[in-house]
């Protein structure tokens, strides 16, 4: 059974076998029953202390042996970049993708939508969605290119990874560091979600400037797993995603074999219930940034490579208001996703398992019928409930990918149609 410790980015330190771990005076490079010690490092070595990201593993091989690793030839959807072309401003949106037929597997189930940036330049985010219903056997999957936060719309996951193993259903997400090899396995025998994947500065909880030392997300509600391993020696297929393109080698053993460590880079799941909303209780809506959950920075202070945003139940109290999201454009790129319920600015065709897109300076905000039924409400105390939505929103624009493109509303336009005209005196 797995246990969890709370904190984010807290040093963690532990062991599934008593003794492994070095205490004291004793070398981290000498460890206990042959084990051979390993630092995994999600930053710089020379990153400002409280930014530095490392974790030391106890494991019972080292990585470093593997024979060499070829290009891989399945998941024809996943790990492409976006179109090579001009891209066109519209605004975009789909439909979610069917649960497949034929047995699939996370990693061949997953497509890639939109994309910016390019890996190697350390800057960007991509927005995958996936949707399987086998379990991975006798193979593992990790991502050199970048961090990948799962996001479940429907099915759980779970998640074995190096470090521990982590569960995670609809209304829960998970964080898999870059470079740290997992397993997806499927309790509900089908499974279908978003991956946001960070190539950027690693993931942290937002400054919270004048809310103050509550709210939002609260790090003692993240949770890490316990050490855990696999003692395995049977082939084992590892799969790597490496500067865009997917690549393969065979084990003689599982790789999961990690007896113990300590560090404070490491696997996280956090309950989305869990956060703790900030809202106007006078009047006007506030700016979508006051339910960040998370953010990459930037070089430039204050412009993200990548915030991810969620939209939660929650009470809508202010006066004199309109109260959905008001009718913007935006210097950030806004990708949307809907795990459950109905989002509050779109009457219809955002779906649980679809996506939205409106790209930098264009033009949004909420469609005919949800405007018009928010102008003529009656503003007394009302709750938006049993509903969650997130925004993946990047400074970089996002292009979508030729699959995505091929498989676009084509009507999405038409939602903004037969606005009337204002009536000057």
């Amino acid at each position: 059974m797995t246990t969890y410790i709370p904190g984010f980015g807290n040093h963690v330190s532990t062991e599934a076998v008593p003794g492994a771990l070095p205490i004291g005076r004793n070398s981290p490079q000498r460890p206990a029953f042959g084990l051979y010690a390993e630092q995994v490092s999600g930053t710089a070595f020379t990153a400002p202390r409280h930014e530095n990201r490392r974790s030391w593993l106890y494991r019972m091989r080292p990585t470093a042996e593997h024979p060499p690793f070829v290009r891989y030839d399945g998941a024809p959807r996943f790990a492409l970049g976006g179109v090579d072309a001009p891209l066109p401003p519209n605004r975009l949106r789909w439909d979610p993708l069917a649960l497949p037929e034929d047995g699939v597997d996370l990693v061949d189930g997953m497509t890639t939508m939109l994309a910016n940036g390019d890996p190697a330049d350390l800057e960007g985010v991509a927005l995958h969605v996936y949707a399987a219903n086998r379990d991975m056997t006798d193979r593992v999957f990790f991502d050199a290119d970048g961090e990948l936060l799962f996001v479940p719309e429907h099915g759980r996951l779970e998640l074995v990874t190096e470090l521990g193993r982590i569960e995670i259903a609809p209304g829960q997400i998970a964080l898999v560091p870059r470079g740290i090899r997992f397993r997806a396995l499927l309790p509900d025998g089908a499974a279908r979600g978003y991956i946001a994947e960070n190539h950027g500065s690693l993931f942290r909880l937002p400054d919270l400037g004048p809310i103050g030392a509550n709210g939002l997300a609260n790090p003692r509600d993240f949770e890490t797993p316990s050490a855990w391993f696999e003692d395995r020696d049977t082939p084992t297929q590892v799969i790597q995603k490496f500067m865009g393109t997917l690549w393969t080698t065979t084990l003689d053993h599982s790789p999961l074999d990690v007896v113990a460590w300590h560090g404070n880079l490491a696997p996280w799941r956090y309950d989305l219930s869990r956060f703790n909303t900030i809202n106007t209780v006078s009047f006007d809506h506030p700016d979508p940034s006051i339910f960040t959950l998370l953010t990459s920075p930037s070089d430039v202070p204050g412009r993200a490579n990548a915030d991810f945003v969620i939209f939660p139940p929650r009470w809508m109290v202010a006066e004199g208001t309109f109260r959905p999201p008001w009718f913007h454009r935006n210097v950030m790129s806004e990708a949307m996703g809907l795990i459950t319920g109905a989002y509050d600015a779109k009457a219809e065709g955002f779906r649980p398992g679809g996506i939205s897109l409106h790209n930098l300076m264009s033009g949004h905000g909420p469609d005919l019928a949800s405007w018009k039924g928010a102008s003529e409400a009656d503003l007394t105390p009302h709750k938006i409930d049993g509903t969650m939505a997130f925004m993946l929103e990047s400074c970089w624009p996002y292009a979508p990918t030729r699959f995505a493109l091929d498989h676009a509303q084509l009507d999405y336009d038409a939602v903004w149609r037969d606005f009337p005209k204002a009536v000057l005196p």
